[in-house]
């Protein structure tokens, strides 16, 4: 279910929004290195101000990511913690309304997305993968003949200038 907004509850008092939100409706593109298992976890107070929204809060995301260099699979959090949102009820500008309700999930979609990392690191000096581990995998690919490649410079050092 997304996160919906009532406005006629809004006329009465402000809003006090908390609990989860499952990844499903995120609806989250993410990374091949990414994977978003547990839900979104918010806390959110929501007030009219003249002809908009202000919605305020804290909002808690679990990642599971595998690491770029080293292939290592760890855990780490997208968090806001004064997370905020200006939406107007009208103008040009204005959010897209369902009968007496705003859906507020694409706003913190965006904001989710654009916090995701773009190259995740289990730390930041990460070395990568062992020095054997690329020789390895040359020699399982070739599936027992190993190749004495030569450098595409060893011809070049051959010249006579």
């Amino acid at each position: 279910m997304p996160l919906l907004i009532n406005l006629r509850h809004l006329e009465k008092k402000d809003l006090r929004l908390k609990g989860e939100l499952p990844v499903e409706e995120l609806e989250a593109e993410v990374d091949e290195m990414i994977h978003l298992s547990k839900p979104l976890a918010y806390d959110l107070a929501v007030e009219e101000l003249d002809d908009a929204l202000l919605v305020q809060g804290n909002l808690c995301l679990p990642l599971e990511c595998e690491c770029v260099r080293c292939l290592k699979p760890f855990k780490t959090n997208v968090e806001f913690t004064d997370w905020a949102a200006h939406l107007p009820l009208k103008g040009e500008d204005k959010v897209e309304a369902r009968g007496d309700f705003v859906d507020l999930t694409p706003y913190i979609r965006e904001d989710i997305l654009l916090a995701f990392p773009q190259h995740p690191l289990c730390k930041a000096n990460c070395q990568g993968l062992p020095k054997g581990s690329a020789a390895k995998i040359k020699k399982a690919g070739s599936l027992g003949k190993i190749e004495a490649k030569s450098s595409p410079w060893a011809k070049l050092d051959k010249l006579k200038l």
